[in-house]
């Protein structure tokens, strides 16, 4: 009988999480409220009380936790960290300890228990507010193709620091009970024998032993799986979590060449075991009282405030600019489903009651819903708060030539904004020269916000104006009025604040006689942008660099009317094979 409630349970979770995954797709929010929000409704708290056995579900749940955690170290690249610059690391190891550090001091203010009576109510809602999502922070920037510019290759760095101080925290948890500092050495001492145990036989034996089983997918995902759960029992037999066995087994298998195939193949068993984790955690959320919902809006406006307290100042202060320092703090502003993860270990350990569970996974609903949108216009609210940071102080890079300064001579050439098709193009501008000898990269100028291009061009000796080009004044500031080429080669996909369209317009506006040159992604995008008068489309599928540099070094004495016809009438041929 109570096999038939075990699988009757886990039908009516899956078929529950099922309808409400559904609706969150049709309304654009995380999946994992859906799971959530299933729990709930199932639940005898909250719900209809259709499961009255949390236990089957949890039990079986455990399953996608140490899965969960297997992915995650599968996924986190050891190699990459390393290589961070001083950037990443500074801001990757400041963000936690700061934000736990305040979080500590905060809520134990606000009445929580640090060690009382064996409670660690503090301690778990200030780590648990220090970890982001990296679920919903990676899906949204890659929609957006943000992923590799410099604000998102921070972000990802950040979280990737996050994943290292969750392990060290799994690592710690089951002894908090015994705080002595003999029994924090030993708990370090394990975890990294672990680590190295696991590494050692990764190398010596699991990388042999994968190479003779990669041409039989079956058994590579089932020894992927046993090596996960090996590790897993070893961790749980030496006194660490099991969840940090798992961790610890996939960062040991991540540099492998299958682990792509690995993780395509256990996501989907994954899948079925993480949903219902995250029903069982709705099982056991409280039922909403003012004074728990009251402390997870409080806590949710504390996480914001920790982002941009602990972010902020040192990437600003390392001279990555304004909008650089501000749009990771915008992108990080939302509670990891990883908190949840160690927020239920905490509970099984009875260092935390359901109800700081409770005002944890409120704090999630919230900051996922917030941060879905804040980070779709991450670029809008830093254009809202970097004009108040200057009035507070926090000057620009560039800011003092802005302000006044008197800037160098102007240039016929001006690139507005410098991303991948643009560092392609300069490459061949480089072995250019003009008709008198001189190189031909001495007569251009790019305008970008981007600190590491601005300091890159700098050392190559190629003037850069540190600015927003869609800034009516970054452009008069930089002399636009006086080039004979103005040129933008980043796509509206890439674009942020403004459109190859628009910046076609303002540079009629500002210097009439100079020949523009814009980009699309699109036959038909190309087309309007000719019809709108711009001099040259380049399209990056079909132009190359090299054609594009020799039309740019052109444009100084020649007008591009015979290449706007050539370009318009294959535009047209184009079209019509494509159909």
């Amino acid at each position: 009988m109570h096999e038939v409630d075990l699988l009757s349970n886990i039908g009516l979770a899956i078929v529950a999480a099922t309808g409400f995954a559904l609706l969150a797709r049709a309304l654009k929010q995380p999946l994992l409220l859906a799971y959530l929000a299933a729990g709930i409704v199932l639940g005898p708290k909250i719900g209809f009380g259709l499961i009255q056995d949390e236990a089957s579900i949890t039990l079986i749940s455990e399953i996608g936790l140490i899965l969960l955690l297997f992915i995650i170290g599968l996924e986190i690249d050891v190699k990459k960290l390393f290589s961070a610059g001083p950037t990443l690391v500074v801001s990757g190891v400041s963000q936690f300890l700061i934000c736990v550090a305040l979080g500590i001091a905060f809520f134990v203010l606000t009445g929580f228990s640090l060690g009382g009576n064996g409670r660690f109510d503090a301690l778990y809602l200030a780590v648990a507010l220090a970890l982001s999502s990296t679920m919903i922070v990676v899906k949204i920037l890659y929609d957006k193709f943000e992923l590799s510019t410099l604000p998102g290759r921070i972000t990802l760095g950040i979280l990737v620091f996050q994943d290292i101080w969750a392990i060290l925290f799994l690592s710690l948890q089951p002894n908090l009970l015994q705080p002595g500092v003999s029994i924090i050495l030993l708990s370090l001492v394990k975890g990294a024998g672990l680590v190295l145990l696991s590494l050692a036989i990764s190398k010596y034996l699991l990388s042999r032993l994968f190479t003779f089983i990669a041409k039989i997918p079956e058994l590579l995902l089932v020894t992927a799986i046993a090596w996960c759960f090996l590790i897993s029992d070893i961790a749980g037999e030496v006194g660490l979590s099991r969840a940090m066995g798992a961790l610890v087994a996939g960062v040991s298998l991540s540099t492998f060449p299958y682990n792509v195939d690995v993780i395509s193949k256990v996501t989907n068993i994954r899948d079925f075991f993480v949903t219902l984790f995250f029903v069982g955690l709705g099982l056991q959320i409280p039922v909403p009282t003012v004074p728990l919902l009251t402390s997870a809006a409080l806590a949710s406006l504390f996480l914001v405030a920790t982002r941009f307290l602990s972010l902020f100042p040192i990437l600003y202060f390392m001279k990555n600019g304004l909008r650089a320092s501000l749009i990771p703090s915008i992108n990080l502003s939302q509670m990891s489903e990883f908190s949840l993860v160690i927020a239920s270990l905490g509970l099984g350990l009875k260092h935390i009651d359901s109800h700081v569970v409770g005002i944890l996974t409120f704090v999630f609903a919230i900051t996922s819903v917030a941060s879905t949108y804040m980070i779709q216009y991450n670029h809008q609210l830093q254009l809202i708060i970097a004009p108040i940071l200057g009035k507070l102080g926090f000057r620009d890079i560039d800011s003092q030539s802005s302000s006044g300064k008197e800037t160098k001579q102007p240039k016929e050439i001006v690139f507005l904004g410098f991303f991948r098709e643009a560092s392609s193009i300069f490459h061949e501008i480089e072995s250019m020269q003009d008709p008198d000898g001189k190189p031909l990269k001495d007569r251009v100028m790019v305008v970008d916000f981007n600190p590491v291009v601005h300091s890159e061009l700098g050392r190559r000796n190629v003037e850069c104006i540190y600015g927003d080009i869609s800034c009516l004044d970054t452009l008069k500031h930089a002399n636009v009025d006086r080039a004979r080429t103005i040129v933008c080669t980043i796509p509206d996909s890439i674009l942020r604040g403004t459109t190859n369209e628009r910046l076609l317009h303002l540079s009629r506006h500002l210097c009439p006689r100079a020949q523009v040159i814009v980009t699309a992604n699109s036959l038909e995008t190309a087309r309007d942008l000719y019809a709108q008068g711009a001099d040259f489309v380049f399209i990056p599928r079909i132009h190359s660099a090299r054609y594009l540099a020799g039309i740019i070094s052109g444009s100084r004495t020649e007008k591009l009317e015979k290449f706007r016809e050539q370009e318009i009438s294959n535009l047209l041929d184009r079209h019509e094979v494509l159909g």
